[in-house]
């Protein structure tokens, strides 16, 4: 059972996982994509969840996997076709997490045209950190988002930078998918994804969130 941990000890145990792809502009040149007129969205199982003092296990059937460091948000409350003026009523926290991604087999998946589900959810693809309740967040757009791999900076961004800011992103979710408590929204990635490697060491951090630290093996 995954479960995430909200403030010091409020657990929840977590359903589905919805992600946004290529909400920033600089990623989508760097994956050589076009910018699309509405939210890319994909689904990972909560299997996915890793919770810090994990280890990220290496998938030996792709020989690519990249970090994309993201803005995550907790469901509190049942949302269904609701408005974005009101969408802190269902969130109730903020975390980050990594949407690993088995970028070869994306790449193929792309090419045929067929869905992206085993390179965005298998198992462990969704690192996450604790999160801190939506309160303790002043402004949602205008947090940095930072990875260090090995202690070298791979991406650096602000959700001032989203294509799709937070309160569209649920509005158009909750359009589709009716968003339940122990939810994750993923809101995409900044430039600068690339490969890890076993022996890495990855530190994320998010303005007003903190920081979580992943090994891989």
């Amino acid at each position: 059972m995954a479960t995430v941990v909200l403030g010091p000890d409020t657990v929840y145990r977590v359903g589905k996982i919805v992600c946004v792809g290529q909400n920033y502009l600089k990623h989508i040149s760097e994956l050589a994509s076009k910018r699309q007129e509405k939210p890319v969205l994909f689904l990972k199982p909560s299997t996915a969840v890793l919770n810090e003092g994990q280890k990220i296990i290496l998938p030996d059937y792709s020989s690519e996997v990249h970090h994309e460091t993201e803005l995550a948000l907790l469901v509190g409350k049942k949302a269904s076709r609701i408005s974005s003026e009101n969408w802190k009523a269902y969130i109730r926290g903020a975390g980050i997490a990594l949407d690993l991604t088995l970028r070869d087999l994306q790449a193929i998946a792309k090419e045929r045209g067929l869905p992206w589900a085993i390179a965005k959810g298998f198992d462990g693809s969704c690192p996450v950190s604790g999160f801190v309740p939506i309160e303790a967040v002043p402004d949602i757009q205008t947090l940095d988002i930072k990875l260090y791999v090995n202690g070298v900076l791979k991406q650096q961004g602000s959700t001032r930078d989203m294509i799709f800011p937070v309160a569209c992103l649920l509005e158009f979710i909750t359009s589709i998918f009716t968003l339940e408590p122990g939810d994750l929204v993923l809101t995409g990635t900044p430039s600068g994804v690339g490969p890890i490697t076993s022996g890495d060491q990855l530190e994320a951090s998010i303005t007003a969130i903190g920081s979580m630290t992943f090994h891989v093996v």
